[in-house]
């Protein structure tokens, strides 16, 4: 298959490695709807492929990607409250596609630099590790009136109750530094060094065999899945839908309306002093 938004190549030892690049940098790797179904189909091709045992998951340009394409948001009216709609079916398919990436039959790895905000978070985080340069920037202000995660990032499990609370109820953003002291990543690392300790790291693990790589990932996500991670992550997909109809939400629906989207930014970051409203990137 030919891909329009996304780069796949195979490099290390014996091409051992696949790799995966989001391939929007115009739009910092905003996940439109024909990204993700190339996501979905390269994530597939991988996990019958017997000659891949890692999989390295990275952004192109300058960031690893600044979540959902939101091109043609903001409409207020017309949302109808039942279990049945389009809407809340994309979420769940959405939802779904995260836990084919949480459970893929090779080891992920999450390549992070610059900006890993909102879905592109949500996709990070369905990673086994995760490297990141130390001077990005994560997180998901989404969180601010546009949504719940549809995976809660998996953060309840990987930060525990304070610092997940913490990151739910503000939509902050911290530096990769910050984010490999408390967890959240695995390691962080200077920008220039960050593909170099990538591919160390997938080298080193690469050195099983695909089979035995694969027992071990299954082994230690049964750990997660009884904990509730798959159930979790599907809830969470219908507060997502549920938020839709918040006051928050449908505020800034009518600013997306109004203003358009980088205003209606401007106007929900201001307050918190950061993103848009610090004029600093989304």
């Amino acid at each position: 298959m030919e891909y329009n938004t996304i780069a796949y190549d195979r490099y290390g030892t014996d091409d051992r490695i696949g790799r995966i690049t989001l391939n929007r940098p115009e739009k910092l790797n905003a996940l439109s709807q024909e990204l993700l179904e190339e996501l979905g189909h390269a994530l597939k091709e991988v996990a019958y492929d017997d000659d891949v045992r890692v999989v390295v998951l990275r952004g192109a340009g300058r960031g690893f990607g600044a979540g959902y394409d939101l091109s043609g948001s903001g409409s207020a009216s017309g949302r109808k409250r039942s279990i049945v709609t389009v809407r809340r079916q994309n979420l769940q398919e959405g939802a779904r596609r995260q836990m084919f990436l949480f459970n893929l039959p090779k080891v992920t790895i999450a390549q992070v630099h610059g900006f890993c905000l909102a879905g592109s978070c949500e996709y990070a985080m369905m990673t086994d590790l995760i490297i990141a340069a130390e001077d990005s920037k994560i997180g998901h202000p989404g969180i601010r009136g546009l949504g719940h995660p549809r995976n809660s990032c998996g953060w309840p499990l990987i930060l525990g109750m304070r610092k997940a609370k913490e990151l739910m109820y503000t939509g902050d953003t911290i530096s990769g530094t910050e984010a490999a002291a408390i967890g959240m990543v695995n390691k962080a690392v200077p920008a220039d060094k960050l593909e170099e300790e990538v591919t160390k790291l997938a080298e080193r693990i690469a050195n099983q065999a695909p089979d035995s790589l694969a027992v071990q990932k299954e082994a230690m996500n049964r750990w997660y899945q009884a904990m509730g991670m798959e159930s979790s992550v599907m809830a969470a997909a219908d507060y997502d839908y549920i938020y839709a109809d918040t006051t928050s939400a449908v505020e800034l629906r009518n600013k997306m309306k109004e203003l358009g989207l980088k205003e209606a930014f401007t106007w929900r970051d201001t307050p918190y002093g950061d993103l848009r409203g610090t004029g600093k990137q989304k």
